[in-house]
């Protein structure tokens, strides 16, 4: 049996599914962030089952960083959880031939607990919980984590009505604005990047931050700020080729991969873009309200041949351009005209 702390957690895990309604993206990421609580693990996955691959759609701890990372169904843990419905355990990957060792390695990981995800009768995708220490999990533990895996499953059930096909896109699309979610971000990003390199193309990397939201909320309310919100995605939307992504990545902030740029100045020329789509005010319940970002960029492989040094490369940028903008007399801070 759980014990009381964790009983406690478990209901708090229960109460943020449902108050997250048909969002099952936030309702994965809420699992990942608190299911490692449970068994003092040192991190977290939901991995969805998509065509040949198991796909990482929420990561938390070890596995942050490691969004839309793919995993061959066939040749992982994860996959056969999933063809065979059963939950599984990893005591040691460095010993364990189920794994794909290369992919544990990356992550640092040396034990793990796999649980199936069910959406009706099939398992659609798995709940990963993992340790950097060797054998750092009972069977208590699964039998824990089994209870989390109903409430996910009960919360796809419910949040998806149709087909498993919109089970995927609820998991990788933002409810608010229909944008792809920072899931689905990474996903294409890995892979137009392994693309970049076979056939030695350059890609780009915007990171885009609304200016002024909080002061919004503040004096106008969340509804107001939730009008901005999706105003804002429509307009950066409308001013994207169809070959780029758009995407919310969380609050304020949004992300654009720019498909085959001309390098710098491909990148220069989409942030105008962004900016002018801007510039006209936006009416809301008889206010009118300024929308303003700030932007920053990278290039691959130009700047950086690594995920993750190309996206905080492009964050820096975008914080030297609200600095720069905020330093300027030109600079009003966004709210209502």
């Amino acid at each position: 049996m759980p014990t009381r702390e964790q009983l406690v957690e478990i209901i708090h895990i229960q109460t943020v599914i449902a108050q997250s309604g048909r969002n099952l993206g936030e309702i994965m990421d809420s699992v990942v962030e608190r299911a490692p609580d449970l068994v003092k693990a040192d991190g977290a996955v939901i991995e969805l089952a998509e065509d040949d691959y198991m796909v990482y759609r929420a990561a938390s701890g070890l596995a942050e960083n490691y969004l839309g990372l793919r995993l061959k169904l066939n040749h992982s843990i994860s996959g056969l959880c999933v063809l065979s419905g059963q939950a599984l355990r990893c005591d040691d990957s460095e010993s364990d031939p189920r794994v794909d060792r290369e992919a544990c390695r990356r992550l640092g990981l040396r034990s793990m607990i796999i649980l199936p995800l069910r959406f009706e009768d099939s398992t659609v995708g798995v709940l990963k919980v993992m340790a950097k220490e060797v054998a750092h999990f009972s069977q208590r533990d699964t039998a824990i984590l089994s209870m989390i895996c109903d409430l996910v499953g009960a919360a796809i059930h419910h949040a998806v009505h149709e087909s498993e096909d919109d089970l995927f896109f609820m998991a990788t699309h933002d409810q608010l604005t229909g944008l792809a979610n920072r899931a689905l971000f990474m996903d294409r990003l890995r892979k137009e990047m392994k693309q970049c390199l076979r056939k030695d193309l350059s890609l780009g990397v915007l990171i885009i931050d609304m200016d002024g939201l909080k002061l919004i909320n503040d004096s106008h309310g969340h509804q107001t700020g939730t009008a901005v919100i999706k105003e804002f995605a429509s307009r950066a939307s409308a001013s994207t080729r169809g070959s780029d992504t758009l995407a919310r990545l969380g609050g304020d902030e949004f992300g654009m991969i720019l498909d085959n740029i001309d390098k710098r100045d491909g990148l220069d020329k989409a942030a105008k873009r962004i900016q002018s789509s801007l510039k006209k005010p936006f009416l809301f319940k008889g206010r009118h309200f300024m929308l303003r970002a700030s932007v920053g960029g990278a290039v691959f492989p130009e700047d950086s041949e690594d995920l993750e040094d190309l996206l905080d490369l492009a964050d820096q940028r975008m914080y030297m351009d609200k600095r720069k903008r905020k330093q300027s007399q030109l600079y009003q801070e966004p709210g209502r005209l």
